[in-house]
């Protein structure tokens, strides 16, 4: 019962955040951007926090269990995407000076092409949030016994209200506090489990697979290995440098705040996996066994529950209330953001183009809440018929929804940025090369095919193919196939149209010229951002304190001391940046 009053307890925080920021959005560029005055702090939280869903709490902590080092790799290639995002992409992105991604195609990439990428970018998008979402029902239900249904429909109508209510302020916000609670759990879940092991590296001497704790059980062909590394690499290069998910450095406040906020997003992603997987590997070594976890109903999900098994054997009475927060809160923001750069896109590049061309900014702003609440729905439908299709594992679908449909639209998005003569048919027709492609891998391609390609002399075993088939094989052949393609369409270019060329030079020029504005300008803003923020972590965690009710040995009521400590001392901390710059700003008016 006190598991479900500490998510009961979250679910009203972030209902509150949504209301609290609602008075910040007054237009489209409030409500789908902050209107591009956010601090970096808040814009490294968000572009962390959607790379970071349930599944590593989940679904990769199940491969984590079994497959050694391996799932590090997608994470330290997000640290990978995120240097790079740091030296060139964060400050593209934010210099493009648009509302919404799609806004930046059109200048780029023409009309016609905006509206191929809405409509290839946003289902996709939906079902990315559904798998979230689907995740944390599974994982919900095995814990607490409620129904996945229940679980998929009550969170997405949090998220829904959230989103729909306090715009991207809320989003934003709420993404930051999440990674607080997120970090807060993981960071004393890891101490936790080094220290019962007797050091980390006695921990990883026990919870590593002994006969390959880099690549895990069934590999034999090391080779292969190596080689989904390198294409885990290029897909998180990918996944977070294109202009489609550009609206993560858009809402940013300048170009250094874009920047600096890729550096913490950078940060964050290379310090998580040495904190996330510790947990896991504890289990790996002292319950391998999972026909003794008592969670039968997950079936053949089981491994998915590898995260739980730590917090409810290991840790405290009422952490995995706790623990479910930090679940619900990586999810969450993933979905928001989803809800809140899709309705923005319907509002602004498909309703404002075909339906309303007329349309002022009060009409809109309305539609986008009301668009919010539709997408909002649509991902909860999705995530209920994707409960049917539990048997291809969580890891793996998220990898392969990436790699077959989302790749063919990055590469553009990626390359548009430097890439200037290529005709606009160049970039949907680099993504139609590109579903040919990965059709050819999703229903063609065979074990047998492969091993006769690369003249294996074992098989490939079924850890081997489902690694080649979910990420390695279509990555290296969008490499090899569909970016040449792009590249090549340059061979074809013959010029535009004045009016074309007007967009493309007023793109190249936006990218080209840094976004400034002056240190005490928008203070009053920025100042809210920190006030409000600061009071709503400082309160959570003084909620956290309330844990120390439930009876536990000392030792426990120390592990959730530890936890209030952390958020209470970064609550605090940005309540006192807030009346440190007011007195400044004051003085300096004096």
């Amino acid at each position: 019962m006190i598991d479900i009053l500490v998510i009961l307890v979250y679910f009203v925080f972030l209902i509150v955040i949504g209301w609290a920021f609602r008075s910040l959005s007054h237009n489209t560029s409030d409500y789908f951007k902050g209107s591009g005055k956010m601090l970096w702090w808040m814009v490294g939280a968000t572009a962390f926090m959607v790379q970071f869903s349930a599944l590593v709490f989940t679904g990769i902590a199940g491969k984590a269990l079994t497959d050694g080092l391996s799932v590090m790799m997608v994470f330290f290639g997000n640290a990978f995407g995120y240097f790079c995002n740091y030296l060139f992409f964060a400050a593209k992105s934010r210099q493009m000076r648009v509302i919404t991604p799609m806004e930046g195609m059109r200048l780029r990439y023409g009309k016609t092409n905006e509206q191929v990428f809405i409509w290839g970018n946003v289902p996709n998008s939906v079902l990315s949030a559904a798998i979230w979402l689907n995740s944390l029902a599974v994982f919900a239900a095995a814990v607490f016994d409620v129904p996945i249904p229940t679980t998929i429909i009550a969170t997405g109508v949090v998220v829904l209200l959230m989103s729909a209510t306090g715009g991207a302020w809320a989003v934003v916000a709420s993404d930051f506090l999440q990674m607080i609670v997120v970090m807060a759990v993981s960071v004393v879940a890891a101490i936790v489990a080094a220290t019962k092991s007797g050091g980390v590296v006695p921990l990883l001497e026990a919870g590593l697979p002994a006969e390959n704790p880099l690549a895990g059980a069934g590999y034999i062909h090391m080779g292969l290995f190596a080689f989904w590394a390198f294409t885990a690499f290029a897909k998180q290069l990918f996944s977070t440098n294109n202009m489609m998910d550009s609206y993560r450095f858009m809402c940013a406040k300048n170009t250094k705040h874009a920047r600096k906020g890729a550096l913490l997003a950078c940060a964050l992603m290379f310090v998580g996996p040495l904190i996330w997987f510790l947990p896991d590997f504890f289990v790996a070594a002292n319950y391998p066994d999972t026909s003794t976890w008592g969670l039968e109903t997950l079936g053949s999900s089981v491994k998915d529950a590898t995260y739980y098994m730590f917090v409810s054997r290991e840790m405290p009475a009422g952490m995995v209330g706790l623990m479910m927060a930090a679940i619900f809160a990586a999810t969450m923001s993933s979905m928001d953001s989803a809800l809140n750069r899709n309705a923005g896109i319907y509002v602004r590049n498909f309703h404002k183009r075909f339906i309303n061309k007329d349309a002022d900014e009060e009409t809109m702003l309305k539609l986008g809440k009301r668009a919010t609440c539709v997408f909002g729905v649509l991902v909860i439908l999705a995530g209920l018929f994707l409960n049917q299709f539990q048997d291809m594992g969580l890891f793996n679908m998220m990898m392969m929804v990436n790699a077959l449909i989302s790749f063919p639209m990055w590469i553009p998005g990626l390359l548009g940025f430097f890439v200037k003569k290529t005709p606009d048919w160049g970039a949907w027709a680099t993504v139609l090369v590109g579903a040919c492609v990965s059709a050819f891998v999703a229903f063609i391609v065979t074990p047998e095919m492969i091993e006769s390609v690369l003249h294996l002399s074992t098989p490939l075993t079924a850890h081997e193919f489902s690694d080649l088939k979910s990420l390695a094989l279509p990555v290296m052949l969008h490499l090899c196939i569909t970016l040449p393609f792009f590249l090549l369409t340059q061979l074809f270019y013959k010029g535009h149209t004045p009016e074309r060329q007007k967009e493309l030079d007023l793109f190249f020029k936006n990218t080209h010229t840094e976004v400034v504005t002056e240190d005490n300008a928008d203070d009053e803003v920025d100042n809210f951002q920190r006030r409000l923020l600061g009071k709503l972590i400082f309160t959570l965690g003084a909620c956290t304190l309330l844990l120390q009710l439930v009876p536990n040995p000392l030792s426990g009521h120390l592990i959730f001391l530890l936890v209030s400590v952390i958020i209470i001392v970064i609550g605090r901390l940005l309540v006192l940046s807030a009346r440190g710059a007011k007195k400044e700003t004051e003085s300096k008016v004096s």
